[in-house]
């Protein structure tokens, strides 16, 4: 069935029957509640019974699906090592599209809650040395990055920012690494200087960034020297884009598999235009930023707009997400 034409795709994004290959949603209990930081909460959750959970690894981060049909994502900040339980740490945005506000009001310890995943588009790549620059909630994918380093004996820096000290979340978790962290609360120290760890291209160095928007920002523009694939960046709301996107003309989807040819108007989404269609696709946040309605490109020039893929991955031109990203000719032939 396709949707109806008067509900909004974001609005119906749970909803959707399909879920991704080897991601199907569960229900799992909330094993603990623990107040982390100022509007932060972690839970703890497990499958009832204890049985294991999906493994993962560090960058991971699950899909939840709330009773409100609202879906989030959120890192997993835990121990992949710990089979049977994850962690997830939850920041109250009185700014957001009310998910985490839901979260902070409805779920406790005890509580049942529907997941899916787990799903890693921030993998943590071998590498002799590591920088690590988190602002606020923005720790929590670094946390096991961070100790998987460690026990690997790799050499790492690490910078930890927040608007104060009260907000910063895990934060005796982060000083355990000792002197090669730095914790800065804005308000006592001011911004993180990236000068001093992003001043030069390091040999054989990986950066691993997340955290709020002009963070990100400013460490993309101190790594503009560095190595391609030096940096990479985990964004949890959508990228501000450099320049104006090309113009939203309309173009054609071929999907490859079953033939079918789909006009996308400057108004719709390929995501929306598929949907509508009946064909089996996938998604979430319909943002760009969760990577769920990632999609294999043979042929056409991708108009890339997403906050997920790496610049090397947009360049290689073969994958794209559907839900925000377009094409910069006249037609794309998808592998669906």
């Amino acid at each position: 069935m396709g949707r109806d034409p008067n509900q909004s795709i974001d609005s119906v994004a749970a909803a959707s029957a399909a879920d991704p290959p080897g991601e199907k949603r569960f229900e799992v209990n909330v094993a603990s509640r623990e107040d982390v930081a100022h509007g932060v909460i972690a839970l703890t959750l497990e499958k009832p019974g204890g049985s294991p959970l999906p493994q993962w690894q560090p960058g991971a981060h699950i899909d939840v699906i709330m009773d409100n049909g609202l879906v989030r994502q959120y890192s997993l900040c835990g121990d992949p090592a710990e089979t049977n339980r994850w962690r997830i740490a939850v920041l109250r945005e009185a700014e957001g599209r009310g998910g985490s506000e839901h979260i902070h009001d409805t779920v406790y310890a005890d509580s049942k809650i529907m997941v899916r995943g787990p799903r890693n588009h921030f993998e943590f790549v071998p590498s002799p040395r590591y920088i690590f620059i988190a602002g606020g909630i923005g720790i929590t994918p670094l946390l096991p990055m961070m100790a998987a380093a460690a026990r690997r004996g790799n050499q790492f820096t690490a910078m930890y920012g927040g608007r104060s000290r009260s907000s910063m979340a895990f934060v005796s978790e982060v000083a355990g690494h000792g002197d090669c962290v730095t914790l800065r609360p804005q308000d006592e120290c001011g911004l993180l200087d990236l000068d001093s760890v992003l001043g030069e291209p390091a040999a054989e160095t990986l950066v691993y960034c997340c955290g709020p928007e002009p963070l990100l920002v400013a460490v993309e523009n101190k790594c503009a020297s560095w190595p391609l694939g030096a940096l990479r960046v985990e964004r949890f709301a959508p990228r501000r884009l450099a320049a104006e996107p090309a113009a939203n003309g309309s173009f054609t989807v071929v999907a490859s598999r079953s033939g079918q040819i789909y006009e996308i108007p400057p108004d719709q989404s390929i995501l929306a235009v598929l949907e509508d269609a009946d064909e089996e696709v996938y998604y979430s946040c319909t943002e760009g930023t969760c990577g769920t309605c990632e999609t294999r490109v043979l042929e056409g020039e991708i108009d890339h707009r997403d906050s997920v893929l790496s610049l090397a991955e947009q360049s290689a031109g073969d994958k794209m997400m559907i839900c925000v990203s377009r094409c910069k000719g006249t037609r794309l032939v998808l592998d669906i």
